[in-house]
């Protein structure tokens, strides 16, 4: 069984808010610990959002309970005219996630059966205790760094890996690829982008170049290559001009792997890619419908091509 950071911190946060709310001596301490469960969240953003809003509902659930129960009674049949009135008003206010924690402020106000000055400031402690300990609580996040550089270097090396494949397709005709790393890519850009996302979210400022970005711009290439794949598998011949595009489709697979290797990446293979295209302009035109059908499912690799260099 494998004990997660998130549930340490509860153990150790709900332990805290309960300690020090006892130590107060304050009625229902216990209620903080509850408090402090339900407000630690996945990230920092998430936690201040979660506890805001949950202050918010349970000063209202306090006072809403204390006027309703005052003018009704005391009777069970009154949480019917409460939670007709009080919901709507937490869903119109947008703090609606707050109710099941207002709800222990409201069986506390049904329980004292006759609130006053005293009440309402050991809820206020209770609620400011159970809420400012998660908060304090959930400040800290572990760096996510180490795991979203192994994503960066899944994804490169999953980039690469189908970009080999069509170059030895172009070059040599076949392959026995069967395309799968097309799917660890999906899959490993969803991973990266989600938890490069809870790493903006934990962020007390926003990263300059901040992985997302770089996630997103993976994201792109990878439609590219999901556009480029069904112009590649129509050609059926080998072709002069398919093997200089499966020696540059290389030679970006090269550099995709080693990026330091050229000050601008994208300006050298865009030249590099433009002079090709140009001596496939000086070539002979197509004799038959077959090469000219290849020539044109060529054109269209290599304008993805250009597309994908935009995003290196």
């Amino acid at each position: 069984m494998k004990i997660g950071f998130r549930t340490i911190k509860t153990a150790i946060g709900v332990s805290i808010a309960i300690l020090l709310a006892e130590t107060l001596h304050l009625q229902y301490f216990s209620s903080a610990g509850i408090l402090t469960l339900l407000c630690i969240q996945k990230s920092r953003k998430q936690s201040l959002q979660a506890a805001l809003t949950r202050f918010c509902a349970c000063m209202l659930g306090m006072f809403f309970s204390s006027a309703v129960f005052s003018i009704i009674g005391y009777f069970p049949y009154s949480f019917l005219v409460l939670l007709l009135l009080f919901i709507p008003f937490c869903v119109r206010l947008r703090i609606q996630e707050g109710i099941a924690s207002s709800s222990v402020i409201v069986m506390h106000a049904y329980l004292q059966e006759k609130v006053g000055l005293s009440f309402f400031i050991n809820e206020f402690l209770v609620v400011l205790i159970g809420l400012g300990v998660a908060l304090l609580i959930n400040a800290y996040m572990p760096s996510a760094d180490k795991q979203l550089n192994a994503c960066k270097t899944e994804i490169d090396w999953l980039i690469c890996t189908i970009l080999n494949e069509i170059a030895a397709y172009l070059k040599d005709g076949y392959t026995l690829w069967d395309g799968k790393e097309l799917l660890q890519l999906s899959n490993a850009l969803k991973k990266a982008k989600a938890l490069a996302l809870l790493d903006i979210e934990n962020s007390i400022q926003q990263k300059v170049g901040s992985y997302y970005s770089y996630f997103e711009r993976k994201q792109q290439q990878y439609y590219s290559l999901e556009r480029m794949l069904p112009h590649v598998s129509r050609i059926t011949v080998q072709m002069e001009q398919g093997i200089r595009i499966g020696e540059f489709v290389l030679e970006l697979s090269g550099h995709l792997r080693n990026p330091g290797q050229t000050p601008s990446l994208a300006g050298y293979l865009h030249k590099s890619l433009h002079g090709i295209r140009e001596y496939h302009k000086q070539l002979p035109l197509p004799e038959t419908r077959h090469e000219f059908e290849n020539r044109a499912s060529l054109f269209a690799v290599a304008n993805e091509l250009d597309l994908f260099v935009d995003l290196s």
